[in-house]
């Protein structure tokens, strides 16, 4: 039986890399985001999730679709997708800024140098950046 997750997540470049969260149950590196609440949209998950994981303020009104990404979910039971909704924009920031908290265990700014450390869904999400000349 095939299950889908959906997701909203914050893809905030700098410097040519993006910025992501590894939770502390999980071996793979994500952006900042989660699963929407009832009656919200995925841009205020994006920014809900992002405050509570990194720290980071942002109107959900200033994110704008980047990509959705459907892959392999990681850490789920076989056969499970994810459906990731990314989003750009938000506020300006320094690499400093971002601070680890609630289930996050450490964050990182990564490079398509980095992929083999991610779940599946941010690999494909590092290649599009890629492609997108933003990062390396």
């Amino acid at each position: 039986m095939l299950t889908e997750v959906i997701a909203s997540a914050w893809v905030c470049v700098r410097d040519r890399r993006v910025l992501v969260v590894r939770p502390a149950t999980s071996d793979a590196f994500y952006l900042p985001g989660g699963k929407p609440e009832p009656g919200e949209t995925h841009a205020e998950a994006a920014a809900r999730e992002t405050i509570e994981e990194v720290g980071i303020p942002i109107n959900p009104g200033s994110l704008t679709l980047f990509r959705t990404i459907e892959a392999p979910a990681h850490n789920r039971p076989p056969g499970t997708r994810v459906r990731l909704i990314c989003f750009t924009g938000g506020p300006e920031i320094d690499e400093e800024t971002p601070k680890a908290a609630n289930e996050i265990a450490e964050l990182a700014w990564f490079t398509t140098a980095d992929s083999a450390r991610c779940a599946p869904a941010i690999r494909l999400l590092l290649d599009e950046l890629n492609r997108a000349a933003l990062i390396d």
